[in-house]
């Protein structure tokens, strides 16, 4: 037995009754940090009565004192004779029927932001089917248009550590396979070595292009040419003589 029974409840009662930190509650009751923080701040776990793990011989009361003494303390759990030889359930998650109808929104949330996830990772995340997950990738669910996406984890359908390690899971496979993602999908998932070994890929070559030295150069000897052809200020005084006029006339 990894972990106390009724963690969640336990973990209400650890925060509200010693000074442990998440951490230590989060490793004991098998949680993430973020749910015990999330307890402590009265976000999580909301109602929920506290299960005092020392009243329910699962902690002894020395461990929570090693454990308020020294932050590095990992809080272990009182041997249970009942649990000995207990084998983990196989099997699809059970859902309860009140969360059931949430179970579509948290699939479009994983479905959505992260797509690396397989059909499997999330029919085993939230406790449901290959084709329901199919349907809502294809939105061809019956009530797709009303669907909104939801953290499953804040649905509690889930736990943040479970889907922080499918995700990491996942990831993992794809930057070994080099997969590469679609736009829609993120980015492609591969590794640095990868990245930096890919041919640079080419540019479209744009209309101004190479406009820029032209532009310089042809203005450069345009104004070159006009000041060549500028005329001198006192040719505009050397006006033709009289006496040619009147010669000119007399002829």
């Amino acid at each position: 037995m990894n972990k106390p029974i009724m963690a969640k409840a336990t973990a209400v009662w650890l925060v509200d009754n010693t000074t442990i930190s998440f951490k230590q509650i989060a490793d004991f009751c098998g949680l993430h940090e973020l749910e015990v923080q999330g307890i402590a701040d009265g976000d999580v776990a909301t109602g929920v009565k506290g299960f005092d793990p020392i009243a329910n011989n699962q902690l002894e009361q020395s461990e929570i004192d090693a454990a308020e003494k020294d932050p590095l303390h990992t809080l272990k759990l009182k041997f249970n004779a009942a649990a000995v030889g207990e084998e983990k359930r196989c099997g699809p998650r059970y859902t309860p029927l009140s969360k059931r109808q949430d179970r579509p929104a948290a699939i479009l949330w994983l479905v959505k932001f992260h797509p690396e996830l397989s059909d499997a990772q999330i029919s085993k995340l939230v406790g449901t089917t290959k084709p329901t997950i199919q349907s809502i990738r294809e939105r061809t669910h019956w009530n797709i248009s009303s669907i909104q996406p939801v953290d499953p984890v804040a649905l509690g359908l889930t736990k943040q550590s479970e889907l922080d390690a499918a995700v990491q899971k996942a990831a993992a496979k794809k930057a070994k396979e080099g997969v590469v993602m679609s736009d829609d999908e993120r980015r492609k998932l591969v590794s640095t070595e990868q990245s930096l070994g890919m041919e640079a890929e080419p540019r479209i070559p744009t209309a101004i292009s190479g406009l820029e030295t032209f532009s310089l150069s042809g203005t450069a000897d345009e104004d070159e040419d006009k000041d060549d052809e500028t005329p001198d200020a006192e040719s505009f005084f050397n006006l033709p003589d009289n006496d040619d006029d009147e010669d000119g006339d007399k002829d």
